[in-house]
């Protein structure tokens, strides 16, 4: 496994030693795809570190009625091995609200960088201005773009 690769349970260990502006963007990430390239280029510009909270196979589960295109850890592989990309984390099943705010104050962010169209944007910003930090959209919305779109695609070509 890739060193950019953190285990959710070393985040209080590892966190503070990195050094510069951090940039937290969030997602699951399962079947990457010009969106995902154009929003990570956009949020690695607004610093120096790029941290990337990945969510579980359990959250694309329950979340998004379906099976993930590719697992937690095979997700986590693809995106370290993107150059823009410093940090992968292994998020577990978070359930509410309130885990996702322990996050961020664990990570303590500079900016949380979303999209147009990000249906967290409202809880994002909140738990972004309880650190005190910044909220920014860096990529404005883009039609036809999505995993779940893609992976059904590729479903009606081959199956």
């Amino acid at each position: 496994m890739s060193k950019k690769i953190i285990e959710y349970n070393k985040l209080r260990t590892i966190i503070p030693k990195l050094t510069g502006k951090k940039v937290l963007v969030g997602g699951c990430f399962d079947f990457l795809h010009i969106g995902h390239i154009r929003f990570l280029k956009a949020a690695k510009k607004e610093g120096d570190i790029l941290i990337i909270v990945l969510e579980s196979d359990e959250f694309i589960q329950k979340k998004k009625k379906r099976q993930p295109f590719h697992n937690q850890i095979e997700r986590a592989e693809i995106l370290s091995s993107l150059q823009m990309v410093d940090v992968v984390i292994l998020l577990p099943f978070l359930k509410s609200g309130n885990d996702y705010l322990n996050l961020v104050k664990i990570v303590k962010p500079d900016i949380v960088a979303v999209t147009e169209n990000d249906p967290q944007l409202k809880n994002k910003k909140r738990q972004v201005n309880k650190i005190g930090g910044i909220l920014k959209i860096v990529v404005p919305h883009i039609n036809n773009i999505a995993s779940s779109r893609l992976i059904k695609k590729v479903e009606k070509l081959f199956f």
